[in-house]
């Protein structure tokens, strides 16, 4: 059987840059190479995409962005060519591309950027489509369409400016603290801060508009986060429930990718119909936010049972060891077998 062509998008401009070049490794590294052939397309900090050429190796040491390894690059938006446009001295070549796998956090690339133009091109695209990106993406949006779907929401405050920060002040004498303070269009926790005190609330918003036009600042959930695997579109596949284990503070980015102070328990040390609720509310959410391909949904169980929505990651991390391969491997699927799934479901769509 001919191999699938599958265009594999890492790097970004980004300030996940460096994750994306870990899932992506892990990704490419995974693949069936008997049924597919990895097609490289790195995007460097600054923006510029490329063919690449090079060992895996060169990825995950950020060593790959290189004249020795790259070509320029772009995507077709002709829907005729499903091609990857490779830039050659006084020529170009076309590459066809059975589906793209964006392997990319963060802004420009999870948030429906890159979704879209993958769309445009008419390409089969691996995950969410270009709508539940964007809306999974922006934390107060996605919020309010699970709270109109019957799901509870953290309290929360959205600021445009960091000239409204009196408004953060009202709602800190408000909720109470602590508090937590996020850009409302970001990943990996950058610019996320617990604030215990008022003196602390304005560093923190601060420094959350280094990342993003818009702030969000929510009520602390006393409870734990727990979170859900899922793939498909109608019918859907949904991991083993995991829980993230905290001794102080809060999962943020050094914890997400060091568990220096933490533990990722698959599955959740919760009785059986707790998960089975979770499970269900994560579905719900899935659905709600138009989600497809496969997702992330993170949640709160609260000490008094309630389940909190959190966020839905659209390209979780992608590495051997990170939570979302690992909910389903928990339920019995490989990391090949799932990067087959997903695969598979794109193309289908298209057919």
């Amino acid at each position: 059987m001919e191999k699938l062509s599958i265009g594999i998008i890492f790097g970004g401009a980004s300030s996940e840059y460096g994750v994306s070049l870990q899932s992506a490794s892990a990704v490419i590294r995974n693949l069936n190479k008997d049924r597919y052939q990895p097609v490289l397309i790195g995007i460097s900090q600054q923006g510029q995409w490329f063919y690449y050429e090079g060992d895996i190796e060169h990825i995950l040491a950020d060593t790959w962005c290189k004249p020795t390894y790259c070509k320029s690059a772009l995507i077709s938006p002709d829907k005729r060519e499903r091609a990857l446009i490779v830039l050659e001295e006084h020529t170009y070549k076309k590459i066809h591309l059975d589906a793209v796998f964006p392997v990319l956090h963060g802004k420009n690339g999870e948030d429906g950027t890159v979704q879209g133009m993958v769309e445009l091109a008419g390409i089969p695209l691996v995950g969410c489509k270009t709508l539940s990106s964007a809306l999974c993406m922006d934390k107060d949006r996605a919020h309010k369409l699970a709270r109109m779907a019957g799901v509870e929401v953290p309290q929360a405050l959205v600021i445009n400016s960091p000239l409204e920060t009196v408004y953060a002040k009202q709602f800190g004498e408000c909720i109470g603290y602590p508090l937590f303070v996020k850009p409302v269009k970001a990943g990996s926790s950058y610019g996320v801060a617990k604030v215990t005190k008022e003196a602390d609330l304005i560093p923190s918003i601060l420094e959350a508009f280094r990342y993003d036009n818009q702030v969000i600042i929510e009520e602390n959930i006393d409870g734990f986060e727990v979170g859900c695997a899922i793939i498909g579109k109608d019918e859907l596949v949904v991991g083993e429930v995991d829980e993230i284990e905290l001794s102080g503070g809060f999962f943020d980015f050094t914890e997400k990718y060091t568990l220096k102070a933490s533990a990722i328990h698959v599955p959740a040390r919760i009785s059986k119909e707790t998960a089975e609720s979770i499970k269900e509310t994560a579905k719900k959410i899935y659905r709600a936010l138009d989600c497809s391909g496969f997702a992330r949904v993170d949640m709160f169980l609260a000490t008094d049972g309630r389940i909190i929505f959190n966020e839905v990651n659209t390209i979780p991390g992608f590495t051997e060891h990170s939570r979302y391969p690992g909910m389903l491997k928990a339920a019995g699927i490989s990391f090949t077998q799932l990067l087959d799934t997903l695969i598979k479901q794109a193309v289908s769509e298209c057919q």
